[in-house]
């Protein structure tokens, strides 16, 4: 089992961790809100541990292309009768979400992680929240907001701006306090991007790995891969996902965000093994 330090470590000795989804809303694009009651929830989180899962990364807020935002109120209300089961299964969990508000909850709650899709720039609270706390945070890089992140985004140099992105987003975070060595980075693969960024992106992670900290990809389930294979249901791209993870391992990426925890550990022990013989 992972432990807080394998995880902000994993850049340098290489080992993947796996990081299971679990969307406590009604709308999330993967699953249709099949985990939003309670008690599906905690059991998912559960088969998920037992699947071989490093963390559970909970949200309350859906950040598909198109969602509306989700009040900070309502985020805790969903959380706040899953959160003690899931942390009680023994293995850190990261809450999902740009509120400073929900994040004290769910740290208090005991919560380990925090995961910000707007790295620390939707609540001015939120760095400052982490740096006290001492907890881990993930900074991504998303262009615009879930709302309008897709229409018709552009970049210059995909790789250079994110990788320009998110080093500034680690001087922010440290300039609020939180120590560097605790930072993750995630290029927001879908978030406010194309096929054409997405491929750029998840070819060039060595880019993102260059900053020094672990790199988190999250290729999941994701709309680019029916893009490339044909139009198939989300639950049908597992293939395409374990394609999208090992290419970015294999380029320095150390941290899978994925749904489907047991095949995901598989394809990378198996990859891992090679990598190391």
């Amino acid at each position: 089992m992972a432990t807080l330090d394998d995880i902000l470590t994993s850049h340098r000795t290489r080992r993947p961790i796996v990081v299971g989804v679990l969307n406590v809303t009604p709308d999330s694009f993967s699953d249709g809100g099949r985990f939003f009651e309670p008690d599906a929830a905690v059991a998912h989180g559960r088969a998920m541990v037992a699947a071989g899962a490093d963390v559970l990364d909970v949200g309350a807020e859906s950040t598909r292309p198109g969602s509306e935002r989700v009040d900070a109120d309502e985020q805790i209300r969903r959380l706040q009768t899953v959160l003690p089961d899931l942390v009680a299964l023994g293995v850190p969990v990261s809450i999902d979400t740009t509120a400073a508000a929900v994040a004290a909850v769910a740290l208090d709650a005991g919560a380990a992680i925090v995961n910000d899709v707007a790295a620390g720039r939707d609540d001015p609270a939120l760095l400052p929240l982490v740096a006290e706390r001492g907890a881990p945070v993930i900074l991504m890089h998303m262009l615009g907001h879930p709302k309008d992140m897709q229409a018709a985004p552009r970049y210059d140099d995909v790789v250079a701006e994110v990788r320009d992105f998110l080093a500034e987003r680690l001087d922010a975070a440290v300039a609020a306090g939180v120590e560097r060595e605790r930072c993750i980075v995630d290029p927001g693969i879908g978030f406010g991007k194309t096929l054409e960024h997405n491929l750029a992106l998840l070819a060039h992670v060595d880019a993102l790995a260059a900053l020094g900290v672990p790199v988190l990809v999250g290729p999941s389930r994701k709309r680019f891969i029916s893009a490339i294979v044909g139009d198939v249901a989300p639950d049908q791209r597992l293939g395409g996902t374990l394609a999208a993870v090992c290419a970015a391992y294999l380029q320095g990426a150390t941290l899978f965000r994925v749904h489907d925890v047991a095949v995901t550990r598989q394809a990378l022990a198996v990859l891992e093994a090679i990598a190391g013989a």
